[in-house]
């Protein structure tokens, strides 16, 4: 049973290897962590697009590499689809008129649909989200 939500800039803290979160991961059981499929967007969308700049030799291999090392972490945790509760938390959010970017809104949504804490450093714009529990590891 999943029990938080890892946003997308607690996964970048992961890949770099951040000891305070590496240790309140290992506080749980690997199926109670999860990610939304909002947040594997995102990882996806700035591997790729370091990949569509121009670079060539050891820069060019580095951005393979980091790519298949992000590929490979979504592989070993769960990816919390974006369903049709999530549709409607997240148009009721929308409809709030928050100042919280488009994908953020779907990540809180998931973590509201799912009624699990969202681990974010991110509080500037989640605490706008009614409802929504947050946590941060990275301190």
């Amino acid at each position: 049973m999943i029990r938080v939500l890892l946003d997308t800039d607690h996964v970048s803290l992961h890949e770099r290897g951040h000891l305070q979160l590496r240790a309140r991961l290992a506080s749980f059981l690997p199926e109670e962590v999860a990610v939304s499929i909002v947040t594997v967007e995102e990882m996806l969308r700035g591997r790729l697009a370091i990949l569509a700049r121009r670079s060539e030799g050891e820069t060019r291999v580095h951005a393979y590499t980091k790519l298949l090392e992000t590929v490979h972490f979504f592989s070993t945790i769960p990816v919390v689809p974006f369903d049709i509760a999530c549709e409607q938390q997240f148009q009721a959010l929308r409809a709030l008129r928050l100042r919280v970017g488009s994908r953020d809104l779907r990540i809180a949504a998931t973590a509201l649909a799912q009624n699990v804490v969202l681990i974010t450093r991110n509080r500037r714009d989640f605490e706008q989200v009614p409802g929504l529990m947050l946590d941060d590891w990275s301190l």
